[in-house]
């Protein structure tokens, strides 16, 4: 792990979780105040319904505010942004956000790797991945391009996950920046911020 790496050109951190991510990610969000600089994007695993509960609890629950998503909606630094329910979520080159009616992958939609994958081909160095709870290997090859694409990845520590087997595998194929607990992820997007200002 580089402990000591900077973040200093950060556009997008994108955040993908599934099962017990959503507790990690209440934990962090109401005490984030701002965004300098970059957007945050979640992307967790939910049921294929038009239910926006989980848009709503986030909305909630953050301080910072919650954009809508829907189809080619512009990607904009200090909102975050929720990938909606059966769709996957894609990056564009004009930084704008798309929606994804495609097969399932992992048996989810949206799927972690499909918007990690989609978001480094976008942003390389400026892309940070951080991957939490879940029961599946979602995630994974998606913090691969990321790290391969010169971004940074990060990995909630599995001792501190609801569910490890998501973040532990991460661990064992990939060669992650970071490995945190949920007080250490804060901390980490707390410093994007105050990099952002340097």
């Amino acid at each position: 792990m580089e402990e000591n790496k900077i973040i200093s050109n950060c556009k997008v951190v994108i955040i993908g979780g599934s099962a017990g991510s959503l507790n990690a990610l209440m934990q962090i969000l109401p005490e984030i105040d701002k965004l300098n600089n970059f957007a945050l994007v979640i992307v967790l695993h939910r049921k294929s319904t038009d239910d926006q509960t989980l848009e709503d609890l986030i909305a909630f629950k953050a301080s910072v505010a919650v954009k809508p998503l829907e189809d080619k909606v512009p990607l904009k630094s200090g909102f975050i942004y929720v990938a909606p329910s059966n769709y996957h979520l894609l990056f564009e080159k004009n930084e704008t956000l798309s929606l994804d009616t495609s097969e399932k992958v992992n048996y989810s939609r949206p799927s972690i790797d499909v918007s990690f994958e989609s978001a480094a081909e976008v942003y390389g160095e400026s892309l940070v991945g951080i991957l939490l709870s879940g029961s599946n290997t979602d995630g994974t090859y998606g913090l691969k391009a990321i790290k391969a694409s010169g971004g940074t990845i990060v990995v909630q520590n599995p001792e501190s996950a609801d569910m490890p087997f998501m973040p532990n595998n991460a661990i064992q194929n990939t060669t992650p920046d970071f490995v945190l607990n949920n007080e250490e992820l804060l901390q980490f997007i707390i410093s994007i911020n105050v990099a952002a200002n340097i």
